[in-house]
């Protein structure tokens, strides 16, 4: 059986799948985030926040909070002192690698990105 999100808790705007996957990852971050930590294997806050597209450490913070809360990412103390955390994904998380895989495709083939 598959890893399946908590929706207890959450407001969906329709029944449609794709809406609802849109509800949980389709802002502007979120996708970025599980890339870094999917591909680019990001894992502490420093990582996250040193990517290339420069996220607020803000909006770092609550998405971080976010992932874990639905529980694509697992945070895990590494370090005492001072307490340290890393963000690892967890195996729902990693069901979100082929929907990177296709939008680098799509970006690569449509839109000149660079893998």
């Amino acid at each position: 059986m598959k890893s399946q999100v908590n929706i207890a808790d959450l407001e969906f705007r329709s029944h449609c799948p794709v809406a609802r996957s849109l509800d949980l990852i389709g802002d502007k971050w979120t996708l970025l985030i599980m890339r870094d930590a999917l591909v680019l294997d990001c894992r502490t806050f420093a990582d996250f926040a040193g990517s290339l597209e420069s996220i607020p450490t803000n909006l770092l913070s609550s998405r971080l909070k976010k992932l874990v809360k639905l529980g694509l990412l697992q945070k895990r103390q590494y370090h005492e002192r001072p307490v340290r955390f890393e963000y690892l994904p967890t195996p729902l998380g990693q069901e979100v690698r082929p929907l990177l895989t296709a939008m680098k495709v799509f970006g690569e083939t449509h839109l000149q990105g660079k893998g």
